[in-house]
Order: C-alpha cells, then structure tokens, then sequence
C-alpha cells in the first residue's frame, strides 16, 4: 500500500544583506524517508518550476531591499555618482580613437596630399559603422550585450596600436601601401564604432536617465578632448626636427591608453556598482533578454527563461519595427541631421576653405570650434525656456539648417576666416542642441539613423570637389 507523505512547509526567511533567499524546511519524517517516495512538491516538474520562478522574483526584491538597506535607495542608489562618471568616460571613449583619426587630418595631409585623406578615411569608415549598426540592431534582441561592447572597446585599442605600429613601421613615409593600410584601420574603427556605440545606448537605456546623459555628453566631449589634446601635441613639438609625427605619435598613444582604460572600466568596475546591478536585476526580470552575462559578471544569477515558460506575457517587448513606426518622425530628424552636418563637417572644411593667416592650424581650429559648441549644444535643452518640445517644430529645426550649405559655399568663395568660425561654430551649436537618442531597441534605431545620415553626409561632402580637377 502505498502512502502519500504531505510536503513540509518551507519557511521563507529575509536576509536583507544579500542578493538571494532563503527557505528553511523541517526534515522529512522517517516514515516518508524511508518509504522512497519523493514528496508530491518535488514529484511536479509544474510545482517545481513555480517554486523555480517564486524563489527568483523574491531574489529581485530583495536585491532591491539590499540597495535601500545599505542606504543606496532609488534614485539616490549607491555608486551613482561614479556610475555618471564612468558613463561619461565610455562615452569619450566610443568616439576617441575616432574623432583622433579626424583630428590628425593636418598630419595626413602632408603624408597623403593627393588622396584627400579626410574624405577618403572617413568614407572607409562609415560603411562598416553602418552596415554593422543595422545588421546589430536586427538582432538586438538575441545579442550578448557585454560581449559586444568589450569586443568593440578591444577592437578601438588594437587598432589604435596598429595606427602607431604602421607608422613606425613606414619611417613615416606617404604612398599608396601605408594609405591603404591606415584605411583599413579606419574601417576597422568603423566596426568598433558600430559594436561600442549601440550596445551602449540600448545597455544604459534600462538605467537612469542620468547614465544615458552622462555617456552623451561624454560623445560630444570627446570632440573637444581630442582637439585639445592635439592643439597641445602640435604646439609642443612644432618647433622640433620631425615635430608634426613626433607629436601625431604621441596623440595616438594617449588613444591607446585611454581606450584600454575604457576596457577595464567597462570589464570590472561598471558591472559591479551596486546600482548597475539593480537596474539590469529589473530589466531582466521585465523581460529583457541581453542582460544575462552582465548579472553574471555581478554575480547574480538570473532565471528569466523559466519566468518566460511560467508567464510568456510578461516577458513580450516591442519589436524593433514597430519601435520604428510609433518614432518614425524622430529617425527621420536625426538622419537629416547628420546628412546636413557630415557634408560640411570634416571633408569641407579641412580642404575647401582656402588659405588664411592662421596657416597649418586654420583647419584644426575649425574642428575645434565645431567641437567645442557642439558640447554646448547638448547641454543647452536643460534651460527649459529654450527646449523643443514639439516635434513639428523640431522638424522645421532640422530643415532650416540646409540653409547651411549656401552659406558655407558664399563663405568659404567670398568671407574671411572670422566669418567661417562663427559659422563653423553655429552648425556644432546647431547640431548638438538637436541631437538625442531615445530607450533600448529605440535608442538602436536611432543610431541606425544616426550613421545612415553620416553615410550619405559623407558621400555627399564629395559634391564641394565638383568642377575643381577631381
């Protein structure tokens, strides 16, 4: 005769220090244990696997529990501040090695003067930060996020170091070999560049909106740190024997540096911040399926899979079509604006705005310039008297600026260099101020846009060589 030994009761205690639960149950009676039978809770793969899901979503709360207890509540959660500053830091870090490549521009063109290296290196580019960004943000979803950006930030420092390695290597001499070879470097950025950039966005996309500004704002300094750090490079060394590769050298090796600081910041300390952890606990258990090896990298296990099979509406998400759709307007805004502002921005005014008394630092102060206001443009929606808020009116924005390309044509024909540095400096006004991503798959989206206006921005910028033997 067989007999049916009721489960003991298991007693659900709170252990307010620690990410995990515990259940403490009273042994089985002898009787039970020595029948062989396992208990009914444990015989039920369903019973099972509800036990599974309770024991997860109470390990969520109490994780939360853990981060108010430690007076780390939200949004004043602990490590914020240097979750800002790392934010910050990765977010110059995606475009360094980059914008270092533009800013070099006076250096290459000594090197390559008849390759029009500005336009050529950036049209090596921004195929593989675009073909790569769409065929990244198809698959968003499956993605291992974390894999993704440390491949990406591994990838900008290799090729930082080989730009050096190819320079050595060449004794610093032009021609077609070495041009080819700093070429594929700059498509090797580009890939670096559609890795980093979008993984990023969606990543700190589930988090505070502080995190997301922070690593914008970090975007548009970077501009201004590699402008400043090759402003004090030229200086330091022009007056030296070989001082323009002396100092160009030295830039790229403080690219190096920066980029492996980025890697390890990303690798060890962000995914440890006890904030970082919560945020990414809660946007797992919403249902978001990228985050599982960044908990693992904290240490925190996570069981979304069987949330899935136990509640499969709770884990539905927008796709990224129909992300699209619902922002259609905003993927336009941003495509036009990269289309206006890449056209003009470096190719134009790095080779088509003549001779000045400024000489070799004509074109760098222009980048600098651009760069510089673009900064300040990002910044200036916080003044809320002056925030676009209409997305009609942000339209038109971003249409009266195409009345950039006649003025910049009748400048560059007729005005002096105090009149392209103003207006140099209005379109990096114009364009930070109008510029910014949204959430998650969206903020992927947009990135798509971004570079697909930065695509056909730069192709058209080969339209100013028209009737000048080209």
């Amino acid at each position: 005769m067989r007999v049916r030994v009721r489960a003991p009761r298991c007693i659900y205690k709170p252990d307010p220090t620690r990410a995990w639960v515990s259940y403490s149950c009273p042994p089985l009676s002898s009787s039970s244990s020595s029948s062989g039978l396992l208990p009914g809770f444990l015989s039920s793969p369903c019973r099972r696997r509800r036990l599974a899901v309770e024991e997860q979503r109470q390990a969520q709360v109490n994780f939360i529990m853990s981060l108010e207890v430690a007076g780390a509540g939200v949004p004043q959660a602990q490590g914020k501040f240097l979750g800002i500053l790392v934010c910050w830091v990765l977010g110059n870090g995606s475009l360094f090695a980059w914008n270092s490549m533009l800013t070099i521009e006076d250096y290459y063109s000594i090197l390559f003067p008849t390759y029009h290296p500005t336009r050529v290196l950036t049209i090596a580019y921004q195929p593989f930060a675009f073909g790569i960004t769409c065929i990244l943000t198809y698959h968003e979803a499956k993605l291992n996020t974390r894999k993704r950006n440390l491949i990406g930030f591994a990838l900008f420092l290799i090729s930082s170091f080989a730009l050096i390695m190819l320079d050595i290597g060449t004794k610093g001499r032009g021609g077609l070999g070495p041009f080819i070879g700093v070429c594929i470097i700059s498509a090797l950025f580009g890939t670096a560049d559609a890795s980093v950039q979008g993984g990023l966005v969606g990543d700190l996309s589930f988090m505070c909106p502080e995190f997301i500004q922070s690593f914008l704002a970090g975007l548009a300094a970077s501009g201004v740190l590699t402008s400043a750090l090759r402003l004090i490079t030229k200086a330091a060394f022009e007056n030296s024997q070989n001082g323009l590769r002396n100092g160009a050298i030295l830039f790229f090796s403080i690219t190096c540096f920066f980029e492996l600081v980025c890697l390890l910041l990303y690798a060890y300390v962000f995914p440890k911040l006890p904030i970082v952890k919560y945020y990414r606990s809660k946007a797992a258990a919403e249902g978001s399926k990228t985050v599982a090896s960044d908990l693992a990298a904290a240490g925190i296990s996570n069981e979304q899979s069987i949330q899935a099979e136990e509640d499969p509406k709770k884990c539905d998400r927008l796709s990224t079509k129909e992300l699209l759709i619902q922002n259609i307007d905003y993927a336009f805004d941003i495509f036009l604006i990269y289309v206006l502002t890449l056209s003009i921005f470096p190719g134009f005014l790095s080779e088509d705005t003549g001779a000045h008394s400024l000489g070799t630092w004509y074109a760098l102060t222009l980048i600098a310039m651009y760069n510089v206001w673009d900064l300040i443009g990002r910044y200036l929606p916080l003044i809320k008297c002056i925030k676009l808020t209409s997305r009609k009116g942000l339209t038109g924005a971003i249409l009266a600026r195409f009345l950039f390309i006649p003025a910049f044509y009748f400048t560059a024909k007729y005005g002096d260099q105090g009149y392209m540095i103003f207006l140099t400096s209005f379109l990096g006004l114009t364009n930070g101020f109008l510029t910014g991503p949204e959430q998650n798959a969206l903020g992927n989206v947009l990135v798509v846009c971004l570079l697909g206006g930065i695509f056909s921005g730069v192709v058209l910028d080969w339209l100013w060589l028209i009737g000048k033997g080209w």
